[in-house]
């Protein structure tokens, strides 16, 4: 049966309406997730809600433990991941409380871990298309069926933040062409397809970023106020996603890793074996 990880984002900290819910608390090679792990049933499908600030929203983005959170979830039986992201938007179409369901990325962070191959074991997994294309065709769709405006495609620009761009930023990356800014995608993605995880995006926008002709500021204040209506729109979506989940024999990341590794097998240390048995068997 399917296993829907879910990492909420800005302004989403919990899913109501689960059945047989429960909180697990979860140990990582890597540490703590930012908090414990909901489990619990969405119609068939059992769901996995994580949020990646934590609840009360403590953990600001260029703090999360993003390899504890994949790992985390992963561990716990994961089949599908499902990131969600409060987003400005870098295009005058994609207006504030329109769903952008992601398909690229340009990764601007600085100081953030984003392999779980970094001691004694090199693998190399292919990264040309970062999303799967048939879970974010499915939920383009659950999208749709929740009400939302969707944008089906869009490059999203990672920042580190936590402060919001400059104005000169904003143009430069509007001039790239990308389709939103956000904080927390990467090194998600990254880390999702190492952990051979079909992964998708569910970027809500929340405002049009500073280089808009308005001439406003961000604020978190403004944010928020968006997000309050977003969630009640993206809760709808995932509902919708969990009854479509595709086969994941069908999507990008199972399979990452069958040829990604470099180092050889008589050279990798038992430290690193035992670290990444998680994800790799005991053997």
């Amino acid at each position: 049966m399917p296993v829907l990880g879910v990492i909420g984002g800005s302004g989403l900290y919990q899913i109501e309406g689960l059945g047989s819910r429960e909180e697990l608390e979860v140990s990582t090679p890597y540490g703590a997730p930012s908090d414990r792990v909901i489990r619990g049933k969405l119609g068939d499908t059992t769901l996995l809600f994580l949020p990646r600030h934590g609840v009360g929203h403590r953990v600001p983005p260029h703090a999360i433990n993003y390899r504890a959170n994949i790992a985390a979830l992963k561990q716990l039986g994961a089949t599908h991941l499902l990131s969600v992201s409060a987003v400005g938007s870098m295009k005058e179409e994609i207006a504030p409380g329109h769903l952008v369901i992601v398909d690229q990325f340009i990764d601007l962070t600085r100081r953030r871990v984003s392999t779980f191959f970094d001691e004694g074991f090199v693998a190399h997994v292919s990264f040309s298309d970062p999303i799967c294309a048939t879970m974010a065709a499915a939920l383009a769709k659950a999208g749709i069926a929740a009400g939302g405006k969707v944008h089906p495609k869009g490059t999203y620009v990672c920042i580190e933040g936590p402060q919001f761009s400059t104005r000169a930023e904003s143009l430069l990356y509007r001039s790239w062409g990308v389709s939103v800014i956000g904080m927390t995608a990467m090194p998600e993605a990254k880390l999702a397809r190492e952990a051979e995880l079909p992964f998708a995006v569910l970027a809500l926008g929340t405002d049009y970023d500073c280089w808009h002709e308005s001439g406003e500021a961000v604020t978190a204040d403004a944010v928020a106020e968006v997000m309050k209506k977003n969630v009640d729109v993206a809760k709808r979506a995932i509902t919708e996603f969990a009854k479509t989940l595709p086969d994941p024999s069908t999507c990008a990341g199972p399979g990452a890793l069958k040829t990604a590794v470099m180092t050889a097998p008589h050279s990798i240390s038992s430290e690193a074996k035992k670290k990444l048995a998680w994800l790799l068997g005991e053997n």
